[in-house]
């Protein structure tokens, strides 16, 4: 494949992707796989996803003293 300016060209006859959206069986999917647009995102939800679930284990890990510190917090505060 070649970089054109209207987007890829595939060095086959039937295949322009970009701009006349004509394209040889399989040359779309092979745009699509090395696109990597998005790829930033995926990383950082991933990178939340551990995070938030590091600290949902940890909180039913450690539910009872947790419990009695809320618990001296709401007693100090009244």
């Amino acid at each position: 494949m070649t970089k054109m300016a209207a987007g890829w060209q595939a060095r086959t006859a039937f295949a322009t992707i970009g701009g006349g959206r004509r394209a040889v069986k399989g040359a779309c999917m092979v745009e699509f796989l090395r696109n990597e647009d998005g790829q930033g995102l995926v990383e950082y939800a991933l990178i939340i996803a551990v995070i938030a679930i590091t600290v949902i284990l940890a909180m039913v890990f450690f539910k009872d003293q947790l419990s009695n510190y809320f618990s001296n917090i709401g007693n100090n505060l009244t």
